[in-house]
């Protein structure tokens, strides 16, 4: 059973031969990890990551110089502190109106071109699209972020308007994407704080969810999973989300939610993708403390319904010693399960 079967047995709601297992890391210690393992290509083969990650999920194409990037919807990033993702300069939209904005070719090439050479590369893994700031963050990196909470009570039409043509735009990135043999599609957008959704429900339920809605159909329509990225407290929207034909929910954030208790609740409904702690285990725990709530989480994971996984990609602040832990213990736990299988 290659990698790609043991994950869609996971999206499936089925029992795994052993938990699969995925991790993502930010751009300090990723650079750690090369150093330890003498290259890229080497700290890529120990990490045996089960899912492919396909497309260009943001869209920074144009290094700007200066620790400024921007991405094809002509955002500006300063990079100067966050390297990875940076901190949004200006407001595309200063007011609450679309006309005069062109919205950038969804069919660029750039997100599409390394498609075929990385699958034939990795053809084991579970093959997904990546779509970051599908909807929400789009919205706020154009327009600001007070400026669209404001917006959400005083500008109604706009908000549906400016969310409809996001949504216009991921649905024709996705219909080209499921032209490529691909399994699934990740929508990446954060709609939660530590302590709830940050718009509320009735917000998200007016504006957000009519669009995904139409997001979800398109990857259905095409027979393909679906996975969705969302930070923060956000777990009274799984029925919702599950209702829509949600297959995947990540980051699964200890900090804020009863992992346990959800993964029991939703397993064979939701598969759940995540659950080590990037906030208080991997950056302040001991190696001992990281290996055994790994241990507890492969444990728990073993009947289905999870993808083992840091909460989030891996910081900086995160020792080398803990990330070696979390890479060596899910081969061990998947070499035992297999034996039981």
């Amino acid at each position: 059973m290659t990698k790609r079967d043991v994950v869609r047995r996971v999206f499936s709601g089925q029992r795994p031969p052993y938990v699969p297992w995925h991790y993502q890391f930010t751009k300090e210690p990723w650079e750690l990890l090369c150093g330890h393992f003498g290259g890229a290509d080497a700290a890529e083969t120990a990490v045996d990551n089960h899912i492919l990650e396909l497309g260009s999920a943001i869209g920074f194409f144009d290094d700007l110089g200066n620790n400024r990037v921007r991405d094809v919807f002509g955002v500006t990033w300063d990079r100067s502190v966050d390297k990875d993702i940076g901190n949004v300069e200006g407001h595309i939209l200063p007011e609450p109106i679309l006309a005069g904005y062109a919205f950038p070719d969804p069919l660029d090439a750039r997100f599409f071109r390394d498609i075929p050479a990385m699958i034939a590369k990795q053809p084991d893994r579970f093959r997904v699209f990546y779509l970051g700031f599908s909807l929400f963050e789009r919205a706020w990196t154009l327009r600001g972020m007070e400026n669209l909470m404001v917006d959400f009570v005083d500008q109604p039409e706009f908000v549906h308007a400016l969310f409809a043509a996001i949504a216009d735009y991921d649905i024709a990135q996705v219909r080209e994407a499921v032209k490529y043999d691909i399994d699934a599609v990740y929508f990446g957008d954060d709609w939660g704080s530590q302590q709830g959704l940050m718009m509320g429900k009735p917000f998200w339920d007016e504006y957000i969810k009519p669009q995904l809605r139409r997001m979800y159909g398109a990857v259905r329509g095409a027979g393909k999973f679906q996975m969705i990225h969302s930070c923060g407290d956000v777990d009274e929207l799984f029925d919702d989300l599950i209702g829509l034909g949600l297959n995947c929910f990540n980051p699964f954030q200890p900090e804020v939610m009863d992992t346990t208790a959800l993964l029991q609740a939703y397993r064979g409904r939701l598969a759940f993708h995540g659950g080590l702690s990037t906030q208080r285990t991997l950056p302040i725990g001991t190696e001992e403390e990281v290996r055994r709530e790994c241990r507890r989480l492969l444990d728990q994971g073993r009947e289905g319904s999870y993808i083992f996984a840091p909460s989030h990609a891996v910081e900086s602040d995160v020792p080398l010693a803990n990330i070696l832990a979390f890479i060596e213990e899910a081969p061990q736990a998947a070499s035992a399960e297999k034996l039981r299988f």
